[in-house]
C-alpha cells in the first residue's frame, strides 16, 4: 500500500497541477485509466454473472425441452392408449353386434320350432281324437264326437259326450307324470265349475306316442287309459265321477 502523502508534498502537487498543463493531462489520463480499469472490472464481474444466468437459462432450458420430451411421450402413450381403447371397442361392438346376429337366429330357430311342436302337437291330438273315437265305437258301440274344449283358462284337448258317458283326455308326445297330474286336476275343476259337462259314467284318457314307464304305473294305478296308435298301454276304465 503505498504511503500517504504529507502536507508539503501535497501542496507541490497541486502546485504542479496548477502550473504544469503537461503534467496536469499526465495526471487526468492516469486518472482515467485507472477509471476505466474500474470499469473494465464491474463489466468483467458483471459478463461473469451474465455467463452465470447465461448457463443457468441453458440449463433450465435443458430441463424445459426433457419436460417437453416427457410430455410428447407420455402423450404419445396416450394415444396409443386411447387407439387400443378404441380398437377395444370396435371389438366389443362386433361383439355385441355378433351376439346380437345370434339371439335373431336363436330366436328364429325357436320360433320355427314352436310351429313343429304345434304342428307336431296338433298332429297327435287330431290322431288321438280319430283313433278314441274309433275304439269306443268299435268296442263299446258308443260314438263320441271329441274335440278340444277350454273351461275358463283350463284347455282341454280331448272332450267328448255321448248319453250317460263322457271322455275327458289329453294327447302328448312324450307322456311325463306331471302331465297325468295336471289331467287330474282338469276333472277336478271341471267338477268344481261346470259338472253339466261330466255324466255318470267317465273314461280318463292320455293318447300318446311315448310314455316314460313311471308314468305308465301311475296312470294304471289312477285308472288312466293311455294308448297309442299300435295299441293301449295301460286298461280302459270306466269312472263314476
Amino acid at each position: 500500500m503505498a504511503a500517504a502523502l504529507s502536507k508539503e508534498e501535497k501542496k507541490r502537487f497541486l502546485k504542479a497541477l496548477e502550473e504544469d498543463e503537461e503534467f496536469r493531462y499526465a495526471v487526468a489520463g492516469l486518472i482515467g485509466v485507472s477509471e476505466i480499469l474500474k470499469r473494465l472490472d464491474r463489466l468483467e464481474a458483471n459478463q461473469e454473472k451474465l455467463w452465470l444466468e447465461v448457463k443457468s437459462l441453458r440449463e433450465n432450458q435443458e430441463k424445459l425441452w426433457l419436460e417437453v420430451k416427457s410430455l410428447r411421450e407420455n402423450q404419445e402413450k396416450l394415444w396409443i392408449e386411447v387407439k387400443g381403447l378404441r380398437e377395444g371397442q370396435e371389438k366389443l361392438w362386433l361383439e355385441v353386434k355378433s351376439l346380437r346376429e345370434n339371439q335373431e337366429k336363436m330366436w328364429i330357430e325357436l320360433k320355427d320350432l314352436r310351429v313343429s311342436v304345434e304342428r307336431l302337437t296338433l298332429t297327435v291330438e287330431e290322431e288321438g281324437r280319430d283313433v278314441i273315437r274309433s275304439r269306443l265305437k268299435s268296442e263299446l258301440n258308443v260314438d263320441v264326437t271329441l274335440d278340444r274344449i277350454w273351461v275358463d283358462s283350463q284347455e282341454i284337448n280331448i272332450y267328448g259326450a255321448s248319453g250317460d258317458l263322457c271322455v275327458v283326455g289329453e294327447a302328448t308326445v312324450r307322456l311325463v307324470v306331471k302331465l297325468l297330474d295336471e289331467l287330474e286336476e282338469k276333472i277336478d275343476y271341471l267338477k268344481g265349475r261346470r259338472p253339466d259337462l261330466l255324466r255318470s259314467r267317465l273314461i280318463k284318457v292320455v293318447y300318446v306316442d311315448y310314455a316314460v314307464p313311471l308314468a305308465l304305473e301311475k296312470a294304471k294305478a289312477k285308472g288312466i287309459w293311455v294308448l297309442k296308435c299300435s295299441g293301449d298301454l295301460t286298461p280302459r276304465v270306466i269312472h263314476s265321477p
